[in-house]
C-alpha cells in the first residue's frame, strides 16, 4: 500500500475517533437512551458537544476533498515525493487541527486547516502536471 493510501486510512481512523468523542459527549450530556432514540427533542448542545460536532463536520468536509484526490492519484499511478508529502501534511495537520479545536485554542486553528489544504493541493497539482 502506498504512503498516500496509508495516510488516507489514518485520516479515516482520525474521523472515527472524532465520531467516538462526539458520541460520548452526546451520551454524557443527554444520556444513552436519549442519544439512542430519534433525537428529535434533544436540548441545545452543551459547549464541548457543539464544538466536537463542528469538528466532526469539518473533518468530514476535508476528508471528502482528500480522499478522491488520493484515490485518483493511486488509480493514475501517480506517487512521488510531492504526493507523499502532501498526504502526510494533510493527515498530521488534521491531527493538530483536531487537538487545537477540541482544546478551544483561539486564533491558531486556521493554520493547520490551511496546511491540510496545501497537502491536498500538492497532490492534485501532481495529477495536473
Amino acid at each position: 500500500m502506498t504512503i498516500e493510501l496509508t495516510m488516507l486510512l489514518y485520516s479515516v481512523g482520525l474521523l472515527m475517533l472524532v465520531l467516538l468523542i462526539q458520541a460520548t459527549a452526546g451520551i454524557l450530556a443527554n444520556g444513552l437512551l436519549a442519544q439512542a432514540g430519534s433525537r428529535d427533542d434533544l436540548p441545545e448542545k452543551q459547549v464541548f458537544h457543539a464544538r466536537v460536532t463542528r469538528l466532526r463536520d469539518n473533518s468530514i468536509e476535508n476528508l471528502l476533498m482528500f480522499a478522491p484526490v488520493v484515490l485518483v492519484a493511486n488509480l493514475a499511478g501517480v506517487s512521488n515525493d510531492m504526493t507523499v508529502l502532501g498526504a502526510q501534511l494533510f493527515f498530521y495537520a488534521r491531527v493538530v487541527h483536531a487537538v487545537i479545536y477540541l482544546a478551544a485554542v483561539p486564533l491558531i486553528r486556521p493554520v493547520p486547516f490551511a496546511v491540510a489544504w496545501v497537502g491536498i493541493i500538492m497532490i492534485a497539482r501532481q495529477l495536473l502536471v
